[in-house]
């Protein structure tokens, strides 16, 4: 593979990214490329972001060999980077912590962000209330009801929360309304995109944000497991934790980059979330990727028992990858993943988020099919807690 150097100028990876905007956003979508243009490599700006991601966030987060599961599975051993284990239990506030310092660069005072299971909600709604600023969270209303422990921290925060009611009423919809708040806004708003989608410079910036995963786990691996690892997994919705983790690897062409989508209730089904091996090249929030659509070219409808992975598109970084070759994606089911959720739970006494608990379900099926010197590391993107009212209720359990 060639030198790494994407996107361009244009925000484009290869034929996919760009900006697809409305007229009305060119401005200020400008305006936010020229200021990150301006800060990214800025001295002061990457000391303060580094700041905040010790003192605040609790960073660099662990790598853990999950000893037991890797013995239980037999064949490679299998580590986990606990993302979890940052403040607010997820990845998101790598993203949310770095954007909402550039906000505060720009002199813009009025936060907006979508979100699916709450996570990137509750990131934002964290890093407003660290900084005094306003929060507003657009939510699909489906996610509201089965992510109410989330909904609840948001507003403990301070911030609003907005249920949406267009369209699925999942993540797709909550993005759309948040668009059209930044267009009648744009003076004093900025939007904390919460993946690694939407126009140029947004998968851009929140992959750089994100990228301190990957680059502590390039030198934490050989430090706790001897070397590097032979695969790299993480589960994919949108693809920020993935990008994340996957972007300081590319180079490494001996270490596998593996991203896990939601099957769902089965591809055959209809009823998935596998934008990247089951969609077609299409324009969605911005930019050029793999989206599910119909025979028309209409964006369909999702599902995934996990929120923050019932999305129709995908990060446009991710559509090249796959394409180049240099990752390759699967898709794991509701079922599967919920399994790896109990096993997770059970056997490393580890809570984690059904995000997270596809890339587990892989690793599960790919770990016996390795000799037992191999590695696999896993990102942890988030921990369980909000999903636990899910859990219980595809378990029959009344909590």
């Amino acid at each position: 593979m060639k030198p790494y150097d994407f996107p361009d100028a244009k925000g484009h990876f290869g034929p996919y990214g760009g900006v697809f905007a409305a007229e009305t956003l060119m401005q200020a979508i400008e305006e936010l490329r020229l200021s990150y243009d301006k800060y990214r490599n800025d001295p002061d700006f990457l000391a303060e972001f580094e700041y905040e991601l010790k003192h605040f966030v609790g960073r660099p987060t662990p790598v853990y060999h999950a000893r037991r599961w890797s013995e239980e599975l037999g064949g490679a051993q299998i580590w986990f980077k606990r993302e979890d284990l940052n403040h607010t239990g997820a990845h998101k506030i790598n993203n949310s912590l770095g954007q909402a310092l550039l906000a505060r660069r720009m002199g813009k005072k009025r936060i907006i962000a979508e979100t699916g299971a709450g996570q990137h909600g509750v990131a934002t709604a964290t890093v407003c209330a660290r900084y005094g600023m306003e929060c507003v969270v657009y939510m699909g209303i489906d996610d509201v009801k089965r992510q109410s422990p989330n909904v609840f921290r948001m507003k403990l925060l301070g911030a609003t929360v907005v249920p949406v009611e267009s369209g699925s009423r999942t993540l797709k919809d909550a993005l759309n309304e948040a668009m059209r708040d930044w267009v009648t806004n744009v003076d004093n708003t900025f939007y904390i995109i919460g993946t690694v989608a939407g126009p140029h410079p947004y998968p851009m910036m929140v992959r750089n944000f994100h990228s301190v995963i990957g680059k502590e786990s390039i030198e934490q691996m050989p430090l706790y497991a001897g070397r590097q690892p032979d695969y790299v997994l993480a589960c994919v919705g949108g693809g920020s934790n993935a990008m994340g983790i996957f972007h300081p690897y590319i180079p490494y062409e001996n270490t596998k980059l593996v991203g896990v989508e939601a099957a769902g209730e089965g591809i055959s089904t209809g009823k998935h979330s596998a934008s990247l091996m089951h969609g077609r090249v299409g324009v969605l929030h911005g930019n050029r990727t793999y989206v599910l659509q119909d025979e028309n070219g209409q964006v369909r409808e999702t599902h995934s028992v996990s929120a923050g992975l019932d999305y129709p598109g995908v990060g446009p970084e991710h559509a090249w990858l796959k394409d180049s070759g240099r990752a390759t994606y699967e898709s794991v089911t509701d079922d599967e993943a919920l399994a790896s959720f109990h096993h997770c739970c059970q056997i490393e006494g580890i809570i984690p988020a059904l995000e997270t608990s596809h890339a587990l379900a892989y690793a599960a099926k790919l770990a016996p099919t390795l000799p037992k010197d191999k590695v696999i590391l896993v990102n942890l993107s988030g921990r369980g807690d909000k999903d636990i009212n899910t859990v219980a209720q595809r378990a029959g359990i009344v909590l």
